[in-house]
């Protein structure tokens, strides 16, 4: 069974130090049917984390049970099914999710965004191990593992009366912190490579755009990562993948990248009087290099003036009462 959890933990693509700990968690839960509670930020790979556990069991089904949709007066027909004539509209009998993953893993995805009353029938499906259809008189025996995730701080939601703290304490058995992807960027190529190799793409990318790829802070995470290596394929005609190519945020803040020097050396912008080198110093002016640093910043940016001032560091109005000081303006 040991290569059967390898294989399963394998799905995680890195090789940072904090996935090797999440591998070597998996391999351990992946035998034990306790409750196991996944916590991080969007897009960072809850659901594949969870699966990968699932898979190193090797038993029944895993069912994805999308938390934030159980909404409406039918969620409760969703979780556990109902029977002919329950209600209007249900003219035969159906099994619900909860049935479905009998004998395997049911996943709560987002499971802070669960409403409080379907809560407390969660927390009796946990207790007993036991639920009754809708319309149905009589209850059933199931048994599934459960794991749960969400990006939210579930410790707040029970201070605010949005979570049952009874419920947290069934789910919470054992939890797994997975880390955001700007705090493992070492796996980024790993991750694109693996993205490029499921698109059937033989691409590969220039270093500037590998560059900007490892130091942006991806706030949707792998997610964001995934469609943006998959914009870029769709965009892109040649074998090389370039900045061009990038999705708008990642264009911008390879923009604020290139605008750091220009930055620098417009720091004393607003300052009083300008430095003044003694002759043959060798040392520019700062007023010089502010001049330069806006000429820069102005071709860099095709003449465009808002976006030289951001780049720049400085307001519009700053920017405009120099260009007219330096008489920049044409």
């Amino acid at each position: 069974m040991g290569s059967v959890c390898s294989h399963a933990s394998a799905s995680l693509v890195g090789g940072s130090p904090a996935i090797g700990q999440i591998r070597r968690q998996i391999e351990k839960l992946a035998h034990s049917r306790s409750a196991v509670l996944l916590l991080g930020e969007s897009g960072t790979g809850k659901e594949v984390v969870a699966r990968a556990i699932h898979n190193g069991g090797g038993q029944g089904h895993f069912i994805p049970i999308d938390c934030g949709s159980l909404v409406g007066p039918l969620m409760e027909s969703e979780l556990f099914g109902h029977v002919r004539g329950a209600f209007t509209g249900a003219v035969d009998t159906k099994r619900g999710l909860i049935e479905l993953a009998d004998g395997g893993t049911a996943f709560f995805d987002e499971i802070g965004d669960l409403p409080l009353e379907m809560q407390v029938k969660l927390l009796r499906l946990l207790q007993e191990r036991e639920f009754r259809a809708v319309g149905s008189l009589t209850t059933r025996k199931v048994e599934i593992r459960v794991i749960a995730a969400t990006h939210r701080d579930l410790a707040r939601e029970i201070e605010h009366k949005n979570f049952r703290q009874d419920l947290f304490y069934r789910l919470n058995v054992v939890t797994l912190r997975l880390p955001p992807l700007r705090e493992r960027r070492e796996d980024i190529p790993l991750l694109i490579e693996r993205f490029l190799e499921r698109l059937g793409a033989r691409h590969s990318l220039t270093n500037e755009t590998m560059e900007t790829l490892m130091s942006y802070d991806w706030p949707g995470n792998v997610r964001e990562l995934q469609n943006c290596i998959e914009r870029m394929v769709a965009m892109n005609s040649g074998p090389l993948l370039h900045i061009q190519d990038m999705p708008s945020a990642l264009q911008t803040h390879r923009l604020a990248q290139d605008a750091g020097a220009l930055s620098l050396a417009a720091v004393a912008v607003a300052g009083p009087e300008p430095l003044r080198a003694p002759a043959q110093s060798g040392i520019i002016p700062l007023t010089e290099m502010e001049k330069r640093a806006i000429r820069e910043a102005l071709e860099y940016t095709k003449g465009d003036r808002v976006m030289a001032a951001y780049l720049l560091g400085i307001g519009r109005t700053t920017l405009y009462r120099k260009l007219k000081e330096y008489r920049l303006v044409s």
